[in-house]
């Protein structure tokens, strides 16, 4: 006899979106069960952000020795442990953990449930031996890599980001299929971490960037000696005595291990959305701006499975919206144009907003763009960090996107995120006081960039100067 459970908020995946309306809803008094069969955390805790910039700090580590005589210290090579560093990495994962626990959500007042779920009916969940009806469900399942069918490719070790924190053996040559934010940043991570490594990319490398600031961090990854293929469609691979090698429209690239990087696919599989009358394709489910389905209004999607844009703080965001609308009853449309992104390269790729391509596009004459170089700002110089650009597209006197390539990029890209998401001003920007020196004046100098033609090369400002100045005693 299966067990069953009647609440007000089914959540079916523990990833960022899941917990995030689950912790809300239950803290709030809502009756909640949370259903997860994998690991507690999901995808962003296990297998993507948290990993991923763990082995990055390691790399910059192993780094920062070979540039260290500009800085009159003397330069050292030093040894990695390539298994250590994979030894920090889920240190880093287990000191987390604990947040996204089961026994947390317990005590936040959550059933949680250990099983797949699936779809018996539009109101009803069946994981394992308990069936779960409830008023409204979330589905928050996130999504995994995609892997290309390409021919040989079944033959060969194949590692994605769900397997590579796992490899203890440093790789003498990391072959990497795609050219996109995960590539990149595992690319320059294992460079650094004394690895040979290609990228090869169908299209353009990082090609959802703007290219001016994109074609900086490629510059540095290049330098660092990264040979980027860009152009180049992975046609076959076949393996060898020594490892495998990718053939391509542009020749054959051979290394010992192959990293494949050019895509996520939701995760749908197995929930039985038909069983429910839920509408779905490839890019997940059909959910209106509310994050409702389309075809079941008692369900909802949050996450990467809503179809939208496939970032750990997107889900987030999803999963307050939703705590807003499902449990305390208020409208919350869920917007993109206050969305940021960021690559966290050596130097980072920052974006918020309309590219200067997209500004370009939808605003025509009304766009005005302005720029400030990393070599104007002071605190970059003491750093010797000078090589980075900030674009900031403004309509009628408001920032409409930002872009930053540089150090610390995903953290200056914050103060454009908060403009943009609030409606605010230039002004807002300009008439900010920021403690010298500090990288946050590359935002500031940017603003100026804005004024400045206004008040400098304005002949009727010029004019009412000279009144001023004769008038005042």
């Amino acid at each position: 006899m299966a067990n069953r459970m009647k609440v007000d908020l089914c959540i079916i995946g523990a990833g960022s979106a899941g917990l995030s309306v689950a912790a809300g809803a239950a803290q709030m008094g809502a009756d909640v069960v949370l259903i997860e069969a994998d690991a507690m955390g999901g995808d962003c805790l296990n297998r993507g952000c948290v990993p991923s910039k763990a082995l990055i700090a390691s790399a910059k580590h192993a780094h920062s020795g070979w540039s260290n005589s500009e800085f009159g210290v003397q330069e050292v090579h030093p040894e990695v442990d390539y298994a250590a560093a994979k030894d920090h990495v889920h240190a880093v994962i287990d000191a987390i953990a604990p947040i996204d626990s089961q026994e947390r959500f317990e005590g936040l007042g959550c059933t949680v449930i250990r099983k797949h779920a699936r779809f018996i009916a539009e109101d009803k969940v069946q994981a394992g031996e308990t069936i779960v009806e409830a008023r409204r469900f979330v589905v928050a399942t996130g999504s995994g890599p995609f892997v290309p069918p390409i021919d040989g490719i079944e033959d060969v070790t194949v590692h994605t980001n769900e397997t590579i924190f796992d490899l203890r053996e440093r790789p003498d040559h990391l072959l990497i299929i795609g050219g996109g934010p995960i590539g990149m940043e595992m690319a320059q991570a294992h460079r650094r971490l004394g690895c040979d490594v290609t990228v090869i990319e169908a299209e353009r490398a990082l090609g959802k960037d703007d290219p001016e600031c994109a074609a900086i961090v490629l510059d540095q990854l290049r330098a660092e000696g990264i040979a980027i293929e860009q152009e180049t469609k992975a046609e076959r691979i076949t393996k060898g005595a020594d490892g495998l090698t990718v053939h391509t429209s542009k020749g054959d690239f051979s290394g010992s291990h192959l990293l494949v990087a050019v895509g996520r696919s939701v995760n749908v599989e197995g929930l039985d959305l038909e069983k429910a009358g839920v509408a779905y394709d490839r890019k997940g489910l059909k959910v209106d701006e509310n994050l409702r389905s389309t075809t079941n209004k008692r369900v909802y999607a949050a996450g990467d499975v809503a179809g939208g844009m496939q970032f750990t703080h997107v889900a987030g965001y999803h999963g307050g919206q939703l705590v807003r609308s499902l449990v305390l009853g208020l409208p919350a449309k869920a917007r993109t144009d206050h969305i940021p992104w960021a690559t966290y390269t050596d130097p980072e790729l920052a974006q918020v907003g309309l590219t200067e391509a997209q500004a370009r596009q939808a605003h025509g004459d009304k766009l005005t763009v302005v720029r400030s170089e990393y070599a104007h700002n002071d605190r970059a110089n003491t750093e010797r960090r000078t090589t980075g650009l900030i674009k900031v597209m403004v309509v009628g006197g408001k920032p409409v996107g930002a872009t930053i390539a540089g150090h610390l990029a995903g953290e200056l890209i914050g103060l454009w995120c908060m403009a943009i998401a609030n409606g605010l001003k230039m002004t807002a920007i300009s008439n900010t006081i920021l403690p010298y020196p500090t990288y946050n004046e590359i935002n500031k100098r940017a603003a100026g960039a804005y004024f400045s033609p206004k008040l400098f090369d304005s002949a009727v400002v010029k004019k009412a100067v000279g009144v001023v100045q004769r008038w005042l005693p």
